[in-house]
């Protein structure tokens, strides 16, 4: 990938996601927090979106100015999809982004 779509990271903007013992999760670059529950997280980072799925998931930090993101519970798993899109798609409802 050549970087323009988000895939790649930015120069001086780190990206890190540290998972200890599958309890606790820690991660950086966060740009905004799609949807969670006890069972899912989707976050968009700096290098596309972000879905950890899991069991009794709590959200312990969340602080937009510096990135950060810190999750407790039951991690099943965490995978990466390219971004959503530019900064202006994600105030609009899933719907509305799908019928445009």
């Amino acid at each position: 990938m050549d970087g323009k779509d988000g895939a790649r990271p930015q120069p001086g903007k780190p990206h890190e996601v540290s998972i200890v013992n599958r309890e606790t999760a820690h991660v950086t670059g966060v740009l905004h927090v799609d949807s969670f529950d006890d069972h899912s997280i989707v976050l968009d980072t700096d290098l596309g979106t972000l879905t950890m799925t899991g069991e009794d998931l709590q959200i312990k930090q969340l602080n937009l100015e510096e990135g950060r993101f810190s999750v407790e519970g039951l991690i099943h798993s965490v995978e990466w999809s390219v971004g959503r899109g530019n900064k202006k798609e994600r105030g609009k409802g899933f719907l509305a982004r799908m019928i445009k």
